[in-house]
């Protein structure tokens, strides 16, 4: 099965590795030295610092996968100039009405990135899946499990 991509914005790349740095050179030895404490206290087996420890070791371990992953399979979203001819994009921010004439603006980014509250979303998320492609001027309908939305396309930069 071929590996996903994952779509990030120079921004979006910088912190991940500035977190997996984080994780790998300050948090990773600091769980290891709080397993090795633990262990030097004697019966491990009931030990709740010990526990603790563990938990959080699988827990940066984790994350550290997801990262390394996530950088392996980077593809860099374009945040150059847009042409509104060529429709909504990945880096694209467009500005959208809905039916009630209320203003919204998005920069569309991939979902590793995605932070709906300050106005990006991801593509495929089903405000983005439905954006991608409209040019200035279109309608877009969004499915949603409360009904379908109704927008249209504003802007796009």
């Amino acid at each position: 099965m071929p590996e996903k991509p994952v779509f990030l914005t120079k921004e979006g790349k910088a912190k991940l590795e500035a977190e997996l740095d984080t994780l790998v050179n300050e948090k990773r030895p600091q769980i290891a030295e709080q397993i090795r404490q633990a262990k030097e206290e004697g019966d491990i087996t009931e030990n709740a610092a010990f526990e603790d420890a563990k938990h959080q070791q699988s827990m940066i371990e984790g994350r550290i996968q997801e990262i390394q992953y996530m950088l392996k399979h980077a593809e860099m979203i374009d945040e150059g100039k847009h042409s509104a001819a060529e429709g909504v994009r990945l880096g694209c921010k467009v500005t959208v009405l809905d039916d009630q004439g209320h203003e919204e603006r998005y920069l569309l980014v991939g979902s590793a990135e995605a932070e709906p509250r300050a106005g990006r979303i991801s593509n495929e998320s089903p405000v983005g899946k439905a954006l991608l492609g409209h040019r200035i001027g279109e309608q877009v309908e969004v499915p949603t499990p409360s009904g379908k939305l109704q927008f249209t396309v504003k802007a796009i930069e």
